[in-house]
C-alpha cells in the first residue's frame, strides 16, 4: 500500500499544494500533510512511499495527479516529473542536516512521529542533568546565536543562570526568569525560521524547554510575526499536543520541573527583530530599542533575567543535548561551529533551504546548488545577511561562510539569507533602497538612524542627479560613519553596509545617469 505525502508549509501552499491534496482526495487517496524539505524549486513536491523508499514528483499541479497515478501503476520513472528517490536528489543529498533532519519526513504535528525520529531525546537527557551541566554542554558545543549577532549561546545562558530575579509588582516573590524565542523573521530572502516552525515545531518546543531547564525559567514565549499564519496555527496545535503528552507544562515527564510556553503575535515591524525592541513589544508597548546596559540577560522581559534566542539557535539545542557537544562542535570551522541554514533566494534558478557546515563558499552555494540566475544572465552581486547586509562582488564569492571571515571583508552572515542579483541590477538603486528601508523601519528613538536615513536618501538622489557629485559622495561616507557609530542598534548601525559596499564595488552605477 503506497503512502502519499504533500507539504503544508507556506511555500508549498502558495504554489498549489492544497489543490494537489484535494485532487488526491478526489481519487480516493488521503495524503499525509508533511513539512517541506526546503527544495522550493520543486514545490509542490509529491512523495510516494513504498516499502520504506520514497520517490518524488515535482513540481506538480493538481492536473498532474491522474498521469502520476497511472505511472505508479506501470513504470513511475517514465513520468516527466519523476525525480527518483527524494533522498538521492543531489541538491538534498549533499547537505549536512542537523537542525532540518526531520523536516519533510512526516506529519510535523504527530508527537509519535517526532519521538520515532529521536525527538525529545535531548529533553530526556536534560531532565537527568543539572542546570549547570546543560549550560556547559551548550557552551562546549560552540553554538552561537543564529539570528545575526552570533553571540555565544553558552555565555548568554550562563549569565541568565547566574542572575537573580528581581522583586517587582508583577513578581512579588522575585522568582521568575523567561525564555523568549525571537521568531520575528524579517530579513529579505529568509525563511529558515518559518520552515522549522512549520516542518518541525516540536524541535523548537524541545529546545526552548531545555533552555528553561538550563537557566531556571518556567515561562517561555515565541514572538511570531503576524505574516506567518500557517506557522501560528501549527505552533498552537503542537503546543497543545506537547502539553497533552507532558513534554511541557507542570511536572514534565514526572521530573518535578515545570515549563510553560505560549505564542505571541507581533505586527511585523522589522525593528522588533532587535531583542530589546521585541521585549518592549511583548510587554505591550511600542516596539522601540532599549539602551544597553542593562542587558536582557540581566533585566529583560518585565525586568527579569531573560534568554532571548533566535528560532534556529533554540532548535539546535535539542541536537546538542541529543548527540552531545562534541558531535555538534565537530561541524564547522574556526569559531563558527555546527551547521548554517542557508536560504537561497532572489534571481536564482533553484531557490530553497540548504543546511551545511560553516566553511562552504558563496560560489559553491550559488553555482552548484542555485545553478545560476533564473533569468539566465550572469550573477552580478550577492547580498548576504538581509537588507542591511553588504553587496558582494565576484571577487569575494570564495570567502568561506564563517562569521570572522565575513567580518574581515566588511560583511555579515546574519540569519543566513542569500539574495542573488543578475547583471541587470542597478546597485545604486539598491543602495538608495537600503536607506529608504531604514526610513520606513526605524523605531525613531535615536537621531543617527531616524534622521540619518532620511538624509541618506536625499544625498544619494543628489549624487544620481549629478549635483556636486564629489562633495556629496564625501558627505555620504561621513553620514554612513555617523549612522554606524552613533545608532543605538543595528538598524541604523548596519544600514551603511549595503550602501558602502555598493559604492566600493559598483561605483559605475552611481555615475552612469
Amino acid at each position: 500500500m503506497s503512502r502519499f505525502y504533500i507539504p503544508q508549509d507556506t511555500t508549498a501552499l502558495a504554489l498549489g499544494a492544497d489543490a494537489v491534496a484535494s485532487e488526491l482526495r478526489a481519487q480516493g487517496i488521503e495524503a499525509t500533510r508533511n513539512g517541506s524539505r526546503g527544495l522550493f524549486w520543486l514545490e509542490p513536491l509529491l512523495e510516494v512511499e513504498n516499502d520504506g523508499a520514497r520517490i518524488g514528483f515535482g513540481p506538480i499541479s493538481a492536473d498532474d495527479i491522474p498521469s502520476i497515478l497511472a505511472a505508479l501503476a506501470d513504470d513511475p520513472s517514465l513520468h516527466p516529473l519523476y525525480l527518483g528517490d527524494v533522498c538521492d536528489i543531489p541538491y538534498f543529498k549533499s547537505q549536512q542536516r542537523l537542525t532540518y533532519a526531520r523536516a519533510g519526513v512526516g506529519d510535523p504535528l504527530c508527537v509519535d512521529t517526532y519521538r520515532r525520529l529521536n525527538g525529545f531525546v535531548g529533553l530526556q537527557n536534560a531532565l537527568s542533568m543539572s542546570a549547570q551541566a546543560i549550560v556547559d554542554q551548550v557552551a562546549q558545543s560552540g553554538l552561537r546565536g543564529r539570528g545575526g549577532a552570533a553571540f555565544p549561546a553558552g555565555i548568554k545562558w550562563q549569565t541568565v543562570l547566574d542572575a537573580k530575579p528581581k522583586v517587582t509588582r508583577r513578581h512579588p516573590a522575585g522568582e521568575q526568569k523567561y525564555i523568549v524565542c525571537n521568531a520575528d523573521e524579517g530579513d529579505s530572502g529568509t525563511f529558515a525560521d518559518r520552515l522549522v516552525m512549520e516542518a518541525d515545531p516540536y524541535q523548537l518546543i524541545e529546545g526552548m524547554t531545555i533552555a528553561g531547564l538550563a537557566v531556571g525559567a518556567t515561562q517561555g514565549y515565541i514572538y511570531l510575526r503576524s505574516e506567518y499564519p500557517v506557522a501560528h496555527r501549527l505552533l498552537n496545535i503542537a503546543l497543545q499536543r506537547a502539553a497533552e503528552a507532558n513534554f511541557i507544562g507542570d511536572n514534565i515527564q514526572g521530573s518535578g520541573r515545570d515549563f510553560h510556553l505560549e505564542v505571541r503575535l507581533g505586527a511585523g515591524a522589522y525593528i522588533c527583530g532587535e531583542e530589546t525592541s521585541l521585549l518592549e513589544s511583548l510587554e505591550g508597548k511600542r516596539g522601540m530599542v532599549r539602551a544597553k546596559p542593562p542587558l536582557p540577560a540581566i533585566e529583560g522581559l518585565f525586568g527579569q533575567p531573560t534568554v532571548v534566542n533566535n528560532v534556529l539557535t533554540l532548535a539546535a539545542v535539542s541536537t546538542v543535548l541529543e548527540r552531545g557537544a562534541a558531535a555538534y562542535e565537530s561541524f564547522g570551522m574556526g569559531r563558527s561551529r555546527g551547521t548554517l541554514a542557508i536560504q537561497l533566494a532572489g534571481n536564482i534558478k533553484r531557490g530553497g533551504l540548504i543546511e551545511l557546515a560553516f566553511g562552504v563558499t558563496l560560489r559553491e552555494i550559488v553555482e552548484d546548488y542555485g545553478q545560476g540566475t533564473y533569468s539566465g544572465l550572469p550573477v552580478r552581486a550577492i547580498q548576504v545577511g538581509g537588507p542591511l547586509g553588504a553587496f558582494l562582488p565576484e571577487s569575494q564569492w570564495d570567502t568561506p561562510l564563517d562569521y570572522e571571515a565575513f567580518a574581515k571583508i566588511g560583511a555579515m552572515i546574519g540569519h543566513g539569507g542569500i539574495v542573488v542579483f543578475d547583471s541587470s541590477a542597478d546597485m545604486a538603486a539598491q543602495a538608495r533602497f537600503a536607506m529608504e528601508f531604514c526610513v520606513a523601519e526605524s523605531c525613531g528613538k535615536c537621531t543617527p538612524c531616524r534622521i540619518g536615513a532620511v538624509r541618506g536618501v536625499e544625498v544619494i538622489d543628489r549624487i544620481l542627479a549629478d549635483e556636486h557629485r564629489a562633495d556629496n559622495m564625501i558627505l555620504l561616507h561621513e553620514l554612513c560613519d555617523t549612522m554606524e557609530m552613533g545608532s543605538l542598534c543595528a538598524m541604523g548601525g548596519m544600514t551603511p553596509y549595503p550602501v558602502r559596499s555598493a559604492i566600493t564595488h559598483f561605483s559605475s552605477d552611481f555615475s552612469r545617469r
